[in-house]
Formats: structure tokens, C-alpha cells, sequence
């Protein structure tokens, strides 16, 4: 049984270095690990990648057969059964909305609890593994196309090099026939809203994300 280090730190994280100064584990190496039994948590129901607290994350969630999508900026504390509160609001709004499951996804996969901690310039190869996570996460979905919940609001911002990296996101769900979905009213800015103060019983509605980044982004 593979064993692992403590899965959620105290505190806010704030990056330790730029993530060009790491070992990336690539997210196919990472995926292995993270199905193989541990003493920490139960890979049955959570899906955590890599299985261990590093600098970066690719996914959190737990395991169905029609699992939501969750889309945020990047990634903070959450681990399994460790849930921060913006993904507890998104995992409770997944199932009020008919979804059995949840994976929380990130557009960029540094851990940050800040988003003003984020490295300012981005590193392609982190990107590209984070991308081979959305592209297996499309894959799960057993009943029906992958459905993909736009949970960013205002942080996407940030950093210029998220529209980038939201692009290639688009690219791989048209791919996949993915539908794209909003929870109420756009911001003030035009952006998708960010999950952690909205209602349990909010009702996820179509998401026009082409327009979305051709106007708002553009």
C-alpha cells in the first residue's frame, strides 16, 4: 500500500518558487499513482492528482459516472476529504444539478491560494501536462457529452497567459463535443461566475464560450 505525506497544509498557500524550478510529474505518471490504493484516503471515491500536496495540481473529485467538470483558476489547499469552501460549493451545486460526481479542474495548475501569488510568467511544459488532465477528464463522462462548468469569475485577469492557456482548453472540448455551462449572471466584466458564495440550488444554464473569448477575452 503506497503511503503519502499529509495531503492539506494549514494556512493559505503561497508558492514556494516558480514551478520552472520543479520536477513536473507528468499527469499520466501522476494518474497512476494516484489509483493505487494509499492509507490517507479512498481512491475509490476521489480521484487526486498527483496523490501526494505538491506545488501544482491537475485534478480533485470524486468518482461517477456523470461527473461535472469544474473550471477554476488554480488550485488552493483542497485535497480529498479536505474540501476548501469554493469546492464544496462546487461540489454541492454538481449534484443539485443532477450530476453524480464532481472533478475540479484549473485553467493553470500552480497552487496558490492568492492568485496575485501566481507566477507571473507561465511554464509550457506544467501547461501541457494540465492540459492532458482536461483531456482525460472528457473522457469520463459514460452517459452523455462531457459537461464543463465555467467557475473562473474575475481572477482570469490575473495573469495574460490564462486566456492563452483557456484557449487551448477550447480547443480540446470542441474535440470532445463538450457543452459549456454558467452559473447566473455573468460579472459586471462579462466573466463567468466564481462558485463560493452561490446558492447549493443554483441552476447551471448554457455557457456561450466562444463569444465569451472572442468579445470579453479578446
Amino acid at each position: 500500500m503506497k503511503q503519502h505525506s499529509s495531503l492539506k497544509r494549514p494556512g493559505p498557500h503561497i508558492p514556494e518558487q516558480d514551478t520552472s524550478a520543479l520536477s513536473i510529474q507528468t499527469f499520466d505518471e501522476a494518474l497512476i499513482e494516484s489509483l493505487q490504493p494509499n492509507e490517507i484516503y479512498d481512491v475509490n471515491r476521489w480521484l487526486y492528482v498527483p496523490a501526494e500536496y505538491t506545488e501544482y495540481r491537475y485534478v480533485l473529485g470524486t468518482r461517477g459516472k456523470r461527473p461535472l467538470i469544474v473550471v477554476g483558476i488554480n488550485p488552493s489547499t483542497a485535497a480529498p476529504d479536505a474540501l476548501d469552501p469554493t469546492v464544496a460549493s462546487a461540489e454541492r451545486i454538481a449534484l443539485y444539478n443532477g450530476f453524480d460526481s464532481f472533478m475540479m479542474f484549473n485553467v493553470y495548475a500552480q497552487r496558490a491560494t492568492r492568485p496575485n501569488d501566481m507566477e507571473g510568467r507561465y511554464n509550457q511544459m506544467l501547461h501541457q501536462e494540465n492540459m492532458a488532465a482536461f483531456r482525460y477528464l472528457l473522457t469520463l463522462n459514460d452517459t452523455a457529452p462531457p459537461a464543463v462548468w465555467a467557475a473562473w469569475g474575475t481572477v482570469i485577469e490575473k495573469r495574460p497567459y490564462l486566456k492563452d492557456c483557456l484557449i487551448d482548453m477550447l480547443t480540446w472540448g470542441e474535440a470532445a463535443e463538450a457543452h459549456w455551462l454558467k452559473a447566473g449572471k455573468l460579472t459586471k466584466a462579462g466573466h463567468p461566475r466564481h462558485p463560493l458564495y452561490m446558492r447549493k440550488d443554483t441552476v447551471l444554464e448554457p455557457f456561450d464560450i466562444q463569444t465569451y473569448l472572442s468579445k470579453t477575452l479578446s
